[in-house]
């Protein structure tokens, strides 16, 4: 997957904000002021941070060689997905879903409440918990 197209897949998600707070070159995502996903390039290389749930965010950086520790992240939370890379393009779906769902689980209960009001647990990727 390219940087564009993955630009939009986290632009698809719902009540997604795009800020440019460390620079115009680190693109972050968030949901309801908290960040699931940090696309930027580095080395002339695209690379998305994903937040993970620890057991998950060890075993993708077994199977996948462009799935590393999150860069300036914290490591056991955060996977960092090199782009282009052996991660077919489900699977960084998948990861983004992933990590956009861990966010909301951790919003405030008034912020969930105001996001299911408004979108289905589907479109939430409630499932992905």
């Amino acid at each position: 997957m390219e940087f564009a197209q993955l630009r939009d897949y986290l632009l698809s998600k719902p009540d997604v904000q795009e800020d440019f707070p460390f620079g115009p070159e680190a693109y972050v995502y968030k949901v309801q002021g908290k960040m699931f996903a940090l696309l930027y390039e580095k080395d002339g290389r695209a690379r998305v941070n994903l937040k993970c749930e620890p057991l998950q965010a060890q075993q993708l950086r077994d199977v996948f060689d462009s799935v590393v520790p999150g860069w300036h992240m914290n490591k056991t939370h955060w996977n960092t997905v090199l782009l282009g890379g052996d991660v077919p393009p489900q699977e960084l779906q998948r990861q983004v879903d992933h990590s956009y769902a861990r966010v909301f689980k951790s919003l405030t209960l008034a912020q969930r409440r105001y996001l299911t009001t408004r979108y289905t647990e589907a479109e939430l990727g409630l499932d992905q918990l």
